[in-house]
Formats: C-alpha cells, structure tokens, sequence
C-alpha cells in the first residue's frame, strides 16, 4: 500500500494511525506525535496552535516555516472523519485551523463556528492559484476568503495502454462503461466519488444532482455498469496489483496510481477525459474563537508554503494551491502525476465537486449501497 492509499486507509479508518507513521518513518518520513485530544495533554501545549485534521496531514513536513519561526511545531490531532471533526467542533472541542474540503464547505461555514480568513496575513498568499479560491461557497464578508485552498486533485481513469485500445477515439468516461471489458473494471466503494463518475457518464451537470430527476439519471448511469465491474474497493493499492496483473483494464483511481505504475514498468495512463477529469478541493480555516489566532494564521501560511507543496506533489502526489511548488519537479515528472507546471490548465479541463446538502449525501449514500447490491 503506498502513501496516498495510507493516507486514504487512515481517513475512512482502515488503518491505524500508528501503522501509517511507522510505514512513513520506514520510508524516512519523520512524523511529530500529535497532542491527543485529551485535555490534560492539549492543555500543557494550548499555546502552540491546534491543527484538527485528516490522519496523514498531522505530520511536521507540512509545517517547515511554522517550526522554524516559532522553534516548535503546532499541536497535530487527526479526526476520524470529516463529519466527525465538525461535530465534535460543534461541541466546544477548541482547536485553532481544520481542514474543509469544497464540497462540504457552506454546510461548515453555516454552523457559525468559522471566521474569515484576513488573507493579508498570509505570506504566501499572492501565490495561490486564483481558480482554487473562488469557488462556490467560499466568499466571505470583507472581500476574504473561509477557506485558503491548500491541496487538490482529481480522479480519472487509470487503464493499461497495451489492453485497451480506443480505436482512435479520445480518452473518455466511456471506457468505465465499455461493454468490451466487462468483469475488468474496477470502481471506488464510496459514493463521494462514484456518483461524481457518474453523473458526468450521464450527462447531469452537477448542479442537477441536487434534483430527483438528475439523482435519478446518475443512478441509472451506475447502475447501467454493475454488470461490467469487477470489483469496488476502497483500497486504491489492490486496484492498482489487478491493473499490474492485468485482472483488471481499467480503473477509477487518484492522480498517483498511473505513476506508481508505470515506474514499476507497467503499461498505463490516467486519462484525460474529453468529459473532464473530477476535481476536488480542500484547504485551511479558521475557527471562530480560536485561541490562539496568530499562530493560526502562521499554520494555514505554513501550509501554503512552497515547502509543504513540493512534499505534497512530491510524497502524496495531489496538487498544492501554491504555484511555485511546482516549479522543482520536471514537466515529466508533473505529467505523470496528471499535474502540470501551468496548474490553471489541468483545473480548468476537469470538473469541480460542488457543495451537496446533507440530506443529498444520504440518498445517494443509500441508492449507491443498493445498487452495489444489485438492485
């Protein structure tokens, strides 16, 4: 399992912790112990700053310009999901910066317990790629921002070259549907990526998701392709052994997958589809009451530092929201990767999530566990 699927194993609790950081210092990843939640412990250190993550994002590398001014790093608590860390926010748990994703941030944002973010506090600021920061939801009062974008990517098609031959055409969500690789395609398990795919298969834009009618095209979309599909997992490491083996054509997969591959010698590409790749995007807020407010702002500029975006391309293979992190890889190297040194391109051909209430989340939560069934 390489680190993007640790780091994914981590965040939907299938792995510990513990294990990932002892796979990343076998890797020679260092890794601070984050302060757990307990209040004794938070309470010895409440003025170094409180980071509420993803496990796999509580780690030192992220924070190089943040230990340097301060001669320490913040305190670095992983939750176990996303929802989660809201509620237990909701419920006074103090940190100072979380880690919000796009899709859900409004739903966040109308809890009342964020601040805006002073972007003119941000060294880093004039760095950031202008598309990752005016999405929808994200405009706060005073012309500032609720989230500093931080860390993106996409999911596309990771498919073997030598196995699938498109005949000429263009690349294309197509190939997760062609009738020719039936019982070799494989598919995540979690619906947040899934019913994206799917309603682009459909031709539902994604602000019809929302509508019966448009959850319902989705859905037969996906339904549609139950029968080709081998298997749907949640571990991106097993897809990509089938892809390796050749049991499996093609694929759903992160940015990584296809680079990992093809440095192990085997045929692939991730596609760029004519449709467009799926997009997502996560970044840093500001708690309301946070208790120590400047250094939460030295934690969200640490993250948009150059030094945490070369080791987010480089180590976890997503983009970063700096655009001079990329300057230190090769266009070779950023290729493989689906990234580019002209990130503004790659963002502007896919498609991004957009935010979804709670009550869509459920449905499609319970449509795509029936139709993984069969029904």
């Amino acid at each position: 399992m390489d680190v993007i699927d640790q780091l994914q194993a981590v965040k939907h609790g299938k792995l510990s912790r513990r294990a990932f950081n002892n796979s990343l210092m076998a890797a020679g990843v260092g890794v601070v112990a984050g302060t757990l939640p307990g209040r004794g412990a938070q309470a010895q250190a409440a003025d170094r700053g409180t980071y509420f993550t993803f496990g796999g994002y509580d780690i030192p590398e992220l924070f190089v310009p943040f230990h340097e001014k301060h001669g320490e790093y913040p305190n670095l608590i992983p939750f176990s999901t996303a929802e989660a860390g809201l509620v237990r926010m909701q419920a006074g748990f103090e940190v100072d910066v979380t880690h919000p994703c796009n899709s859900s941030l409004p739903r966040w944002i109308e809890t009342g317990i964020f601040q805006p973010i002073d972007t003119g506090r941000l060294s880093n600021w004039p760095d950031v790629i202008p598309e990752l920061v005016s999405l929808e939801g994200n405009e706060a009062p005073g012309g500032q921002v609720w989230m500093a974008p931080f860390d993106w990517g996409q999911n596309s098609i990771t498919y073997r070259t030598d196995l699938v031959d498109l005949e000429g055409a263009e690349e294309s969500w197509d190939i997760l549907w062609d009738e020719r690789f039936a019982g070799r395609i494989g598919m995540m398990s979690a619906a947040g990526e899934s019913f994206w795919i799917g309603a682009i298969k459909a031709g539902v834009p994604f602000e019809e998701l929302k509508t019966e009618e448009g959850l319902a095209r989705t859905a037969e979309a996906l339904r549609q392709q139950r029968p080709l599909v081998r298997t749907y997992t949640d571990d991106v490491s097993s897809l990509e052994q089938a892809l390796a083996s050749g049991e499996l054509v093609a694929a759903l997969t992160w940015n990584s997958s296809a680079s990992l591959l093809r440095s192990q010698g085997v045929p692939v590409r991730f596609a760029n589809p004519r449709e467009g790749a799926m997009t997502w995007v996560c970044g840093a807020s500001i708690l309301r009451d946070a208790p120590n407010l400047d250094r939460a702002y030295d934690i969200v500029d640490s993250l948009l530092s150059v030094e945490s975006g070369e080791f987010m391309i480089g180590v976890y293979g997503y983009g970063h929201a700096n655009m001079r992190s990329f300057d230190g890889f090769t266009d070779e190297e950023l290729e493989d990767l689906g990234l580019s040194r002209d990130p503004a391109t790659v963002l502007a051909a896919g498609q991004f999530q957009i935010p979804m209430t709670t009550e869509w989340m459920n449905e499609s939560n319970e449509l795509w566990e029936a139709i993984k069934a069969g029904f």
